[in-house]
């Protein structure tokens, strides 16, 4: 059973943020689940005794650290982005951006659901300020690289979770009705900073460098940090001075397998956090995903045993991930009532298919664009962030839609079918036989159907589970859109170095061997030619030729998010905290709760 259920429920009833669906109960294995977990919702308990001791201005010191936080995030993807072609160039492995955008996609997506644990069963305040401390060290590690893996270290470091604690706190502090908006709000920096970040990237890879475009956020972030950071702290703290946390008692239901008390403590915690089962997914993922990015520049290619192993060890580990968290682990990171809950598993999907077929059209883009049109660098960073604005302002519009209309199904399915019309225009107009308006246009497209889809499957997969279980559904749902954005990126890894250089090959019949591995190895080489160059032309078909591939890939995939919208639940957005109970963000009912969800009510 799921906590869907299709009775309806009549407008101006006693829970009025459901006139069409009804209260779910839960079945007896769903609840005792909850109550069995009651010990690792501190976090959860925490941020709603936190709410009830904001005032005025602490309320508003809140929203200015979320500001912040959100336009040093965005700065940091509108201008970081640009520079790991230039980054990876500088050791001759321009190739290997789509490995390491694998990398980082698996580590991102598996941390999500560590961070979302972590801040659930110690606090908010407590998980951003580790996220800052991966973040800083990431950064450092990027701009004293000495070759392309402490580059890839760095980057794999850096991004663990500030988007999935913006996310998570959004949903802490707003109703269903108003968090659409607001989270399309939080988006709102992308749009500054479309100029401001590219002159920006273009200043600092015209004159600093690209370590110093890296290193700069390792000052910048903490400073832009510290209001949010200090702010949830203060609440936390005053919330349990005046009691109003009511932490529960923990459980003895841990077997301790060694004597000494703190490494019983450590044991303890990682279960709660499911460290195993973490392992195991981002190690299947990983292993099945990086073959097809390496295995081409690989000696013997497909024929390299190092690459059938990866492969095989990756699928024996599936069923392993399965046996674990349905029968060993003591706080699974995927609960069988996740996999019960039809509105977060479509979710899920539609993040998975639309990264998959993102990716695609996006890895190599940049590259793509720099190649085959004579635009300065900064216009081509400016196109860079097109897509970037595009779903920042139409995710604005969506959560102004979502905020009247109280539904999000329409708006999803209409999100979708524009981002397919936008990714299938791509194939025709893609490059340097297409007016600069055509190719700035698909972007605009894509743009606007994304920012419809991404607002309201954030908040459908929100609306369908109550606030215990919010914090890892949402990284549940952004753990499967990023495994989608890997195996997006090796796909086409795979096909940019499998296809590439005999594009090149038949594109340059003149050029010898060397000449054909130096402009494959490196974009900074194709760009020092002239763009009237007979070897920049042969160049500029083989980029194309290679780019149509993928996007016909991309076009098909994104038929998939679309179908699957038309059998997502429509929840009611009313004013409670989320659709399945009566809470509101205090973690108060004006009613007795349903007694299927008294594990619920403690808070």
């Amino acid at each position: 059973m799921s906590y869907e259920n299709e009775k309806a429920l009549p407008p101006g009833s006693l829970h009025d943020s459901l006139p069409e669906d009804s209260i779910p109960k839960l079945d007896e294995d769903i609840e005792r689940e909850l109550e069995a977990e009651e010990d690792a919702h501190i976090g959860v308990k925490a941020v709603e005794a936190a709410e009830k001791v904001y005032g005025r201005h602490s309320k508003w010191f809140l929203f200015i650290g979320i500001a912040l936080a959100s336009y040093i995030y965005s700065l940091d993807g509108q201008t970081t982005y640009n520079y790991l072609a230039f980054a990876t160039s500088a050791f001759d492995k321009h190739s290997l951006i789509s490995t390491i955008q694998v990398a980082q996609s698996v580590i991102i997506a598996c941390g999500k659901p560590v961070i979302a644990k972590f801040a659930d069963v110690t606090s908010r305040a407590t998980a951003y300020l580790i996220v800052l401390c991966f973040y800083v060290l990431g950064y450092i590690v990027i701009a004293s690289a000495n070759g392309v893996g402490a580059l890839a270290a760095g980057i794999i470091l850096y991004a663990v979770g500030l988007q999935l604690l913006t996310s998570v706190i959004i949903a802490d502090i707003t109703t269903l009705k108003w968090r659409g908006l607001v989270s399309g709000l939080t988006s709102a920096p992308f749009i500054i900073n479309a100029f401001i970040g590219s002159n920006v990237a273009t200043q600092v890879l015209e004159h600093a460098g690209w370590r110093w475009g890296y290193g700069m956020f390792a000052i910048l972030v903490p400073a832009s940090l510290a209001p949010l950071i200090v702010t949830l702290f203060w609440a936390e703290q005053k919330a349990k001075r005046l009691g109003l946390v009511n932490v529960p008692r923990v459980k003895p239901d841990v077997e301790a397998p060694v004597a000494n008390p703190l490494l019983n403590r450590i044991w303890a915690f990682a279960q709660q956090l499911d460290v195993v089962g973490l392992a195991l997914i981002g190690a299947s993922v990983a292993l099945i995903l990086l073959p097809l990015t390496l295995a081409p520049e690989a000696k013997s290619q497909w024929h390299n045993p190092s690459m059938t192993a990866m492969i095989t060890i990756g699928c024996v580990l599936i069923p392993f991930i399965g046996g674990w968290e349905f029968y060993y682990a003591k706080r699974p990171v995927i609960a069988r009532r996740f996999l019960l809950n039809r509105t977060v598993i479509i979710a899920a999907w539609i993040g998975f298919f639309d990264f998959f077929s993102f990716y695609l059209t996006q890895t190599y883009l940049y590259s793509f664009i720099l190649i085959t049109k004579n635009w300065s660098l900064v216009n081509v960073t400016y196109f860079n962030q097109t897509q970037s604005v595009a779903l920042t302002v139409f995710g604005i519009l969506a959560g102004v839609l979502l905020r009247f209309v109280h539904r999000y199904k329409l708006v999803l399915i209409v999100g979708l079918a524009i981002r397919l019309f936008g990714v299938g225009l791509m194939i025709h107009s893609r490059g340097a036989k297409a007016s600069d308006a055509e190719v700035v246009m698909t972007q605009i497209i894509q743009g606007f159907g994304g920012g419809f889809a991404s607002v309201c499957s954030q908040v459908a997969a929100q609306a369908a589970v109550p606030h215990v279980d919010m914090a890892i559904t949402t990284a549940m749902v952004l753990l499967w859109t990023e495994i989608g954005g890997a195996v997006g990126s090796a796909v086409a890894g795979a096909i940019w170095t499998t296809n590439m250089p005999h594009k090149l090959a038949e594109h340059l019949p003149n050029a010898n061997q060397t000449t054909i591995d130096e402009l494959f190895g490196s974009i900074t080489d194709v760009l020092a030619l002239p763009y009237n160059d007979p070897t920049r032309e042969g160049v500029i078909d083989a980029y194309s030729d290679v780019m149509k591939l993928m996007l016909i890939a991309a076009t098909v995939l994104a038929v998939v998010p679309l179908t699957l919208s038309f059998f997502v639940p429509n929840w009611y957005l009313g004013d409670k905290q989320n659709a399945v109970d009566a809470a509101d963000l205090k973690g108060e009912r004006a009613v007795p709760p349903f007694p299927s969800f008294r594990s619920q009510t403690q808070a």
